[in-house]
Formats: structure tokens, sequence, C-alpha cells
């Protein structure tokens, strides 16, 4: 009997960092086989001026992992800390405009020789993904961040509305990536956008 409350007591210590070891490897994305002909074709990250990166940036559209999907109004806010790494906040509201707003922190590290591009995101001891920077205009207003295996992908704005012309360039961008770009949603920044199509459903 002691031994298996010992069992015990280790399964459910274990179960939560398996749950986040599923996100991290991407096995918990449940997305289908990428027709892209250039999915195979490695994702390079680009150079970014860290000081000049860091701030607020809004989730325009995004192949989210299953803990970000039914959010409304979600925004990221970087701060570049005196050690180096990054402070990485999310901000959002599950399930529609009248929820609470949720926070959540992770701590980020710069991969060396990146050029700033490359992050490792600590989500849980000891538990981290890479995030890689995959474009951002020359006047820091638009960036895309990627995932290695192409499951995840964000497209972010330092405001909360993108115009359709922006929107379509930069999901060329993707495309042009070996993403399929066609996995993108839309995530609603202001109540009128909820319903409309290529919006995602809180």
């Amino acid at each position: 009997m002691r031994d298996f409350m010992r069992c015990m007591r280790r399964v459910t210590f274990f179960a939560p960092l398996s749950l986040v070891a599923c996100i991290a490897l991407g096995g918990c994305t449940n997305g289908p086989p990428n027709p892209n002909p250039r999915a195979d074709q490695p994702l390079e990250p680009v150079s970014v001026d860290l000081p000049r990166y860091m701030g607020r940036w809004y989730v325009i559209a995004n192949i989210p992992y299953f803990a970000e999907r039914g959010f409304v109004a979600s925004r990221a806010e970087w701060t570049l800390r005196a050690d180096g790494r990054i402070d990485d906040a999310f901000f959002g509201r599950k399930g529609g405009f009248d929820a609470p707003e949720k926070h959540y922190r992770f701590v980020d590290a710069v991969v060396p020789g990146s050029g700033g591009g490359r992050w490792r995101v600590r989500l849980f001891w000891p538990i981290h993904v890479t995030q890689l920077t995959l474009y951002v205009d020359p006047d820091y207003r638009v960036t895309i961040l990627g995932y290695p295996g192409k499951s995840l992908g964000w497209i972010f704005s330092r405001e909360p509305e993108m115009d359709d012309a922006t929107y379509h360039a930069l999901l060329a961008r993707l495309d042009a990536m070996g993403y399929d770009s066609t996995r993108f949603r839309r995530v609603p920044q202001f109540p009128a956008q909820l319903g409309q199509p290529g919006f995602a459903s809180p």
C-alpha cells in the first residue's frame, strides 16, 4: 500500500510536466499535415534590435497552441531585463470581451549568436521552447513569430487593428516560408470583429 501511494504521488507530480512537454513538442496542436510544398524548408530567424523590439504587441492572428484558443483582445508585452533576459507577459480574455483579463508571465533568453531573433521561452521548469522572429518591418510596427516545426505561428502589431492589405502581405510571407497560411485565424481585438470572416471564435 505504501508503494502504491508513493507511485500515485509521482504520477500526480509528473502529469503537469507531461502536459507542458506535450505543448513544447507541438504534440497538442492537433494540426493537419502541412500541404505547403516548402513545408520542409527550415525557418531562419532575422536579426532584431532588442531594445527597439520591446514593448506591447497585439496578437493579430495565430496558429495557437491549445491554451491560447478562445482568447480575444490578446497581447504580449516584452521587457528587456538588466541580465539580458526578457520578461514575457501575455494578456487576454478567455471566452469573450466580458470575461476577466487573464495574465501569464514567462522568462525568455536570447540564444547567443542569433542576432536577437531566436529566443528560448521557459514555459515551466525545466521545459523550454524555441521562438523565432521571422520578420519585423523597418519601423518595428509589425512582426511575425514562428516555431521550428511550423505548427505554431503569430502575427503581431503595435496597433490592435491591421488593414487587410498588410495582413495578406504577411500571410504571403508565411506561405513563402513554408507555413500553411490557411491555418491562421485573426484574433478579435474589438467586439465588432466577432463572427467576421477569418476571425477565430472565442
